[in-house]
């Protein structure tokens, strides 16, 4: 029998529909890329609080939805304002006093305080790596490309090869072949886009691309695991054959924050 390849082909139609619509965006950057995160912090916020309520009730879910989206909102605007520092301290304040409020429940408690890291963070850490003067832009596109690259090659590889899963209690469909596929794939992807770029060191380029890859595969990985606590396929059903924008985004949940420590820190290795 035939392998049934629609779910490939509409999330590859879903992918080419939206990525020059991103694209656009983050080439055009100021306050028209800081509005579009902010979009992506409120629309993933509504969905974390959907998946609140599945797991702990309409009065609880609300709570958790609006700390994230308030929050979240909040960082984002302190990050496109130029204040970055105050930004982190928002999350990191945001995230302690949602601990606090949701302290009903322990269990509760520690999902507020994940809604809320989960979406301010990585909004934060984007807004911040493209206000970054003459590198922003570059290495952002590289970000889009290596996570972008990750998860078409691991999905297409996955279901072409098969093999033994890789995490079957979280996400029975990922496989090791998948997961090295997305790794080697996103590996070359982002060593083609440093060398356009301007980087010589494609060894070097290789090598963080493939550690980027990596961190995606995790982030995935965590979201997976979270919707499986909550009892949930998808975070949503805003993009077909992807589910929900958490579905779509989860590449960027470790990996932007891991990207802007790294230039924060004067660690990124190119000029």
């Amino acid at each position: 029998m035939a392998e049934d390849k629609s779910p490939f082909r509409l999330r590859l139609l879903s992918a080419l529909a939206l990525a020059p619509i991103a694209l656009a965006v983050v080439v055009a950057g100021s306050w028209i890329y800081a509005l579009g995160i902010a979009l992506l912090a409120v629309l993933m916020a509504l969905e974390w609080g959907h998946l609140s309520e599945v797991r702990f009730g309409r009065r609880y879910g609300k709570l958790a939805g609006a700390s994230a989206l308030v929050i979240g909102l909040a960082a984002t605007a302190l990050a496109a304002l130029g204040r970055p520092r105050e930004a982190v301290a928002c999350v990191l304040i945001g995230t302690a006093l949602a601990l606090l409020i949701a302290w009903v429940r322990s269990a509760a408690a520690l999902w507020a305080g994940i809604g809320v890291a989960l979406i301010a963070l990585p909004a934060v850490a984007l807004v911040w790596l493209r206000s970054i003067p003459e590198l922003g832009l570059g290495v952002l596109l590289w970000l889009l490309i290596v996570v972008w690259t990750t998860d078409t090659a691991a999905y297409a590889v996955g279901r072409r090869v098969g093999g033994p899963r890789l995490a079957p209690a979280i996400s029975p469909g990922k496989t090791w072949s998948g997961l090295g596929g997305g790794v080697v794939g996103a590996s070359l992807a982002g060593a083609i886009t440093l060398w356009v770029l301007g980087s010589e060191r494609l060894f070097h380029a290789a090598g963080l691309s493939a550690a980027f890859a990596l961190l995606a595969q995790l982030g995935d990985l965590a979201e997976s695991s979270l919707k499986r606590r909550a009892g949930v396929k998808d975070s949503g059903s805003l993009i077909p054959g992807h589910g929900g924008l958490l579905d779509r985004l989860d590449g960027f949940l470790l990996t932007a924050p891991a990207l802007a420590l790294l230039l924060g820190l004067g660690m990124w290795p190119w000029p």
